[in-house]
């Protein structure tokens, strides 16, 4: 039974007969799902409903109703009736109620409500129903974890979250979606240390399961953080698309005719968000004689709010693409005929990386909104700085990197509220005030020790940090004690709107940066606040962002070599109060001439750059990514970093790779490659 074969009926009302059969118990469930999916699919779904009532109505006993009311729930929930989906659903947990799927939906509709006591409390009620084991009932047992620990997280019940998580990676350790949040989520809470295996479980299962953005908090290893984004990238795309699916449209010849480049942005984050926030100048400043702009967003809310309100007045096309299937996202950006389009996503949340793997536009560049390379076959090109990326550890991106003064955008004109007094801010009024306002996940057991050290060295001083959960704070606090340090010595500093938060940075006398992951918007609001900020510069683009900015800003010196310089200067600021006035004095009067805040000379660079681009597509010399090798980087990688090695200097490093290369190669050749294992470098390991 088809749609052609309900079409093609002489019957005036086709439909007539199915409903007639289903009344008589006479249509079978196959028949059923079949006409209903038929009828939804050509848009009409109102059609499909009555059928599903009428079939539910007359067909009481039947041993597979279950599935109909689960069927019916889908159909409901796709037009919008969510709450004649719950009650379906519940029907078809009451008729079965061990049925896996029915328990997964009830409970994702309910938190769609908002409901995520009632949401977790129906996956958990399957988890105790199902203590007998097959394949189905562990697959669905764990998407019931996995749901459980992710609702949890989100509403802050953090131990409950990561409990929910280790049960499903137990039950599935190969299974990397539950490992890749549970390893996230000890990050954010500063547990210590983060990976910690079990009898069914390894130390390298669960750094397997990592994201890479996850990776970069956790490891400065830029060559296993590029064979990393490979394997993601495969994980997260799948098999290769069918890029045959979406037309390829050649470069356009646009160098020389006088129409502008059209580029594209496409991005989660163009609303009030850092990326929104550094970014939103830039789209205003941009000459639209020589480039015109496109932005597409595939983020969660924004609407209306400030940022996103000022980038869709300055852009010449938005496109909302929140509902829209990566596919049909493709096509829209080849219609559009875009010449440039800018990943601001990367691998972070709510990236559409799989629209990208279609090829919408010839060119395709990595900006601003990851710190790392993609290692894909269809990013051609990055924009970095030499800071970030210096010429010697372009072996660690398969783009072509291509370089800005600072990549760090800013927005010159964010409202910045009045500064408040300390007392008013939590800190003391004569103390030495140490600050960091990164994110918890970026606090290393080792980052923390060098803390403690400079504390117990400066009598007095106190350590300002951004709040998180409450457990948390007592964890610091109590790794705090662990080192000597009075637990009172550590201040949270409560959550605050934007600008009331950049008002109060500025009352703190020394910003002490993270290792290997740093500051990143956070170092440019300090430094816009006039607060100077110590850093450590490592191998990994994470790693060293905080080194461009305060480059940018003119204090190169306030980068340290190591992390005994690092350690040793912190205390000497607080030794010698006018050294640190004195640059703070720098900072301030450099300020508005300084290349972090020229927005206007990073908009004209940006075009440089889109007609080099564009220029080398016409040309036909888009450079290719390089992927060779990238799989064994990934194992040799995972090798070095369960090594536990912390700040390691880059020659060392590179030794320790080739090295481990020689001796696979002995072994069973490896092919060369132009990163790290070249016929030269083989030939001296």
């Amino acid at each position: 039974m088809n749609a052609n074969v309900m079409s093609n009926s002489g019957d005036a009302h086709p439909l007539q007969g199915i409903f007639d059969r289903a009344r008589r118990r006479d249509l079978s469930i196959s028949d059923l799902f079949q006409v209903a999916e038929t009828l939804n699919g050509a848009g009409q779904a109102s059609q499909a409903i009555e059928l599903y009532k009428t079939w539910v109505a007359f067909n009481e006993g039947n041993p597979l109703a279950h599935l109909a009311y689960f069927n019916f729930s889908v159909v409901l929930r796709q037009s919008g009736d969510s709450a004649g989906a719950i009650n379906a659903l519940r029907t078809c947990l009451a008729l079965s109620p061990k049925f896996g799927p029915a328990h997964i939906n009830l409970g994702r509709t309910l938190e769609d409500f908002g409901l995520a006591d009632q949401a977790v409390q129906q996956w958990r009620t399957y988890l105790e129903a199902t203590a007998e084991v097959n394949a189905d009932k562990i697959n669905h047992r764990l998407m019931s974890l996995e749901h459980s620990g992710r609702l949890l997280e989100a509403v802050g019940r953090l131990a409950e979250a990561e409990a929910a998580l280790w049960q499903a990676i137990e039950l599935q350790p190969s299974k990397r979606e539950a490992g890749q949040h549970w390893t996230a989520l000890r990050l954010r809470q500063c547990k210590w240390p983060v990976l910690v295996g079990s009898l069914h479980v390894t130390t390298r299962q669960l750094l397997d399961s990592m994201s890479p953005l996850t990776l970069g908090c956790y490891s400065d290893d830029p060559l296993f953080q590029l064979g990393k984004a490979f394997r993601y990238n495969k994980t997260l795309v799948g098999a290769p698309v069918d890029i045959s699916l979406v037309p390829r449209n050649l470069p356009r010849k646009k160098v020389g005719t006088g129409r502008p480049v059209r580029v594209a942005y496409l991005s989660s984050d163009l609303r009030d968000h850092a990326v929104g926030f550094a970014l939103r100048e830039v789209f205003e400043l941009h000459d639209k004689t020589s480039v015109e702009i496109y932005a597409y967003y595939c983020g969660e809310g924004g609407d209306g709010d400030e940022t996103q309100s000022r980038i869709m007045k300055a852009v010449s096309c938005w496109r909302d693409i929140r509902g829209v299937s990566d596919l049909d996202a493709a096509k829209q950006i080849v219609a559009d005929e875009i010449d440039i389009l800018i990943d601001v996503n990367g691998y972070t949340k709510h990236a559409r990386t799989k629209i990208f793997a279609f090829r919408p536009a010839p060119v395709i560049v990595n900006f601003c909104g990851y710190p790392g390379t993609m290692a894909s076959p269809y990013h051609q090109y990055m924009i970095a700085d030499e800071h970030i990326v210096p010429p010697e550890s372009e072996i660690y991106y398969t783009e072509k990197v291509l370089r800005i003064a600072c990549n760090q955008p800013l927005d010159r004109q964010r409202t910045i509220a009045a500064q408040p007094t300390r007392a008013q801010a939590g800190v003391p009024e004569e103390a030495f005030v140490y600050a960091c306002f990164n994110g918890m996940q970026k606090i290393t057991d080792e980052c923390f020790a060098r803390w403690m050290t400079i504390l117990s060295a400066t009598p007095g001083s106190v350590l300002w940090l951004l709040s998180a959960e409450e457990e948390t704070h007592q964890r610091l606090c109590g790794e705090a004690v662990k080192h000597g340090v009075d637990a009172a010595r550590l201040i949270f500093a409560p959550k605050a709107a934007n600008a009331h938060h950049l008002a109060r940075i500025g009352l703190a006398d020394l910003f002490l940066d993270t290792f290997p992951y740093g500051a990143h918007s956070t170092a440019a609001d300090a430094i816009t606040m006039g607060l100077p900020i110590l850093t450590v510069p490592g191998k990994s683009f994470a790693a060293r962002f905080c080194a461009s900015i305060v480059a940018a800003a003119n204090v190169p010196e306030l980068a340290c070599a190591t992390p005994e310089e690092y350690v040793a200067r912190a205390i000497a600021f607080f030794q010698d109060r006018p050294s640190l006035a004195a640059v703070r004095k720098k900072i301030m009067d450099g300020r508005d001439a300084s290349v972090l805040r020229d927005i206007p000379g990073l908009a004209r660079r940006l075009e440089e750059l889109f007609w080099q681009i564009q220029g080398d597509a016409e040309r036909g010399e888009t450079p290719v990514p390089d992927l060779r090798n990238l799989d064994l980087y990934y194992e040799v990688g995972a090798e070095v970093v369960l090594e536990g090695v912390g700040f390691e200097a880059d020659g060392p490093y590179r030794q320790r790779y080739l090295s481990k290369f020689a001796r696979l190669h002995d072994y069973a050749p490896i092919q060369f490659d132009d990163r790290l294992w070249t016929a030269e470098a083989a030939s001296r390991a």
